[in-house]
């Protein structure tokens, strides 16, 4: 197939159209923006159409073997600091990072540049929501290795070359804010999380003592009591924390559950407790195998329970299985269920496993990395019925609720225990007779000792939407896949990987191209089959339309898996999906 062509049209300029061959029109439409953009209008333009691509004038350069001169910033007349007043023209050729703050007379280069950077980072985001852009301008690595020179070298560039860095690696970057990126279980790009992120990369702090991070502990403590509660944990009781992921979320929970079992594995270590073993489902996140590994507890400790046709783990198999590995003298210690599997979206029977989990004194883990942000909406929460029986859930704000990455909790019913499991008194930095109360000091109960600050972007959010904000943006993911399911179960060409309406945004299906329709069920049928996913979502990067994930499942052959959750997503972008499927595999 032939590689179309890399270039794209901002705002509805299709290529080939009137207005983006005219530079007239073109201009027309700045001279509007500008109204209303004011200076960054001047900056998006020259942009989106081309001049800022160029390397900017440097004027007559020195004789070599000669300084080259170095531009004066205008001093302004005001003693403000910073200073508000209009910024000069920067010459970013003669000009190093060592010339930005802290450096002497710094402060009018570092406001110029800085606010550049942020004319680049408005630009990519207009260009995010507009559906006329690429999702993807997509080369092979060896073609973006080849054109550009990524190499670090011993002298440093020109401010100038560092924001054309910035413009290329944007240039590149996948559009994961785009209403018709569907890629992945995190998509979107929220205004208000965004500002958060640059707030909290502006203060550069970390979370482990209150001493350097007195807000935003404050605001980390306040929000994982909101969100236990939201679990069902009386007043909220109980602990938590923010890690750098569900995988690392899921771990935690594991750790604290064999330490809670067995406490002396902290000195000892697994030499002296006995084999333990763990439960989780056929369709579970492949972290519970990783976290076993890294634990050293094995991931062939890692006990498998089957799961219905619908993807939900199955009670009565992991009752069997658990008096199995008794029988065997191994301890069950943990049984991880799911709430919103990563392929079917399935959740797990919660009550059932609650009850099998306190008859064995085993400790319950919900993983809701997927699933958990369901809990803000009223319409669909029952969905993790018994949640508020498990003794941690794992909840990722960054995946439902569409936060910035990253964005996971772990949270805990037992309060007290992950500061008991992971803390090691570290004068240096724990210090006891401080002046306020230690126990805001949280990094001694987390793996990490340096932690990035995760919780102001979901705090802002929240603030921002309220509890209904999110209910109505998560609710409106789940009425959109219910149409695309709706739209597909019976058209010509789709099957569905299951029967029934999906319970969370995931919605699983084959297209089956007009070549195999006619065909007999057999192995050459599914041979054919498997590869035609991969050859429509190869097409799509390379059109840049739209992305889709596939992948295949036990003997199921690869199949699309669309997920929703960018509340940016609409109808039309649903109705587009199924209409570029089938153009891109209507040869297949």
């Amino acid at each position: 197939m032939a590689s179309p062509g890399s270039g794209f049209w901002p705002f509805g300029a299709e290529e080939g159209s009137a207005a983006a061959e005219s530079p007239g029109t073109a201009r027309a439409w700045c001279q509007v923006a500008q109204k209303f953009t004011g200076g960054i209008g001047n900056k998006l333009c020259a942009l989106l159409y081309g001049d800022a691509e160029k390397p900017a004038d440097p004027g007559a350069r020195a004789a070599p073997g000669t300084a080259e001169p170095r531009p004066s910033c205008p001093a302004c007349t005001c003693d403000k600091k910073p200073c508000g007043c209009r910024r000069a023209d920067v010459n970013y050729a003669f000009l190093h990072s060592t010339d930005l703050l802290p450096a002497c007379d710094g402060e009018a280069a570092t406001l110029s540049f800085l606010q550049d950077v942020v004319d680049i980072l408005l630009q990519y985001v207009v260009k995010s929501f507009d559906r006329s852009t690429k999702v993807i301008d997509f080369h092979y690595p060896n073609e973006l290795l080849q054109e550009y020179n990524w190499e670090l070298a011993e002298q440093p560039q020109t401010l100038e070359e560092i924001l054309l860095n910035c413009r290329t690696t944007l240039k590149y970057a996948i559009k994961t804010g785009h209403p018709r990126y569907f890629n992945q279980l995190s998509t979107g790009l929220d205004m208000v999380g965004l500002a958060a992120d640059w707030l909290t990369s502006a203060a550069n702090t970390n979370m482990f003592t209150y001493e350097i991070a007195p807000v935003f502990v404050l605001l980390e403590y306040v929000t994982l009591r909101k969100m236990r509660e939201m679990v069902g944990w009386p007043g909220g009781c109980g602990d938590g924390i923010f890690s750098p992921g569900g995988a690392i979320s899921n771990m935690y929970a594991m750790l604290i559950a064999r330490f809670k079992m067995f406490p002396e594995v902290k000195e000892k270590g697994m030499a002296a407790i006995p084999r333990l073993v763990a439960f989780t489902s056929e369709h579970s996140h492949f972290s519970v195998k990783k976290g076993a590994a890294a634990l050293g507890i094995g991931t062939d400790s890692v006990i498998l329970i089957r799961c219905d046709e619908r993807g939900k783990m199955i009670p009565s198999d992991l009752e069997r299985r658990i008096l199995e590995a008794k029988q065997k003298g191994f301890v069950p210690f943990l049984v991880s269920a799911t709430a919103g599997t990563t392929v079917y979206g399935a959740f797990d029977p919660l009550i059932a496993i609650a009850d099998i989990c306190k008859k064995y004194k085993i400790w319950m883990h919900v993983d809701g990395a997927w699933g958990g942000g369901l809990l803000m909406s009223r319409k669909h929460k029952w969905k993790l019925n018994g949640v508020e029986r498990a003794n941690s859930v794992t909840w990722n704000p960054h995946k439902m609720m569409g936060v910035p990455l990253q964005c996971s909790a772990l949270l805990v019913r037992e309060e007290g225990l992950m500061q008991s499991c992971n803390q090691m008194h570290a004068s240096y930095l724990f210090q006891q007779d401080k002046h306020y109360d230690l126990s805001y000091d949280t990094g001694d109960k987390a793996l990490q000792c340096g932690r990035h600050v995760d919780v102001f972007k979901l705090w802002l959010m929240w603030r921002a939407k309220g509890t209904t904000g999110f209910e109505a943006q998560i609710d409106k993911c789940l009425e959109l896949a219910e149409y695309l399911y709706n739209k597909i179960k019976n058209r010509e060409g789709y099957e569905m990987v299951f029967d029934g309406k999906p319970q969370h945004t995931n919605v699983c299906f084959w297209y089956i191209p007009p070549s195999l329709r006619g065909m007999e069920d057999n192995e050459e049928r599914m041979s054919r089959l498997m590869k035609v996913a991969p050859v429509i979502k190869a097409r799509m990067m390379e059109y840049g339309t739209t992305m889709v994930s596939y992948q295949p499942l036990g003997d199921k052959v690869n199949f699309f898996r669309m997920v929703i959750s960018n509340p940016a997503a609409t109808h039309q972008d649903i109705d587009f999906l199924i209409d570029e499927i089938e153009r891109l595999g209507q040869d297949l």
